[in-house]
C-alpha cells in the first residue's frame, strides 16, 4: 500500500480496521468471513495474505 487507497475499501458489518501503510497492512475485526474481506481488498488491486488470527 503506496496510498491510502484500500482505506476507501468500505464493507459494511466490520466492527473495527486499522490500516498501517509503513507496514502495508490490514488487520479486520468482523463476524464476516474472510473471503467476503479479502474481496473486498482484492478489488483494489492489492495482494492479499491470510495471517493468523489472535
Amino acid at each position: 500500500m503506496s496510498c491510502s487507497g484500500c482505506s476507501g475499501a468500505r464493507v459494511e458489518g466490520i466492527d473495527k480496521y486499522e490500516v498501517s501503510l509503513e507496514k502495508q497492512r490490514v488487520s479486520v475485526t468482523t463476524d464476516l468471513p474472510r473471503e467476503t474481506i479479502f474481496e473486498a481488498i482484492k478489488k483494489t488491486g492489492k495482494p492479499v495474505k491470510d495471517a493468523p488470527t489472535a
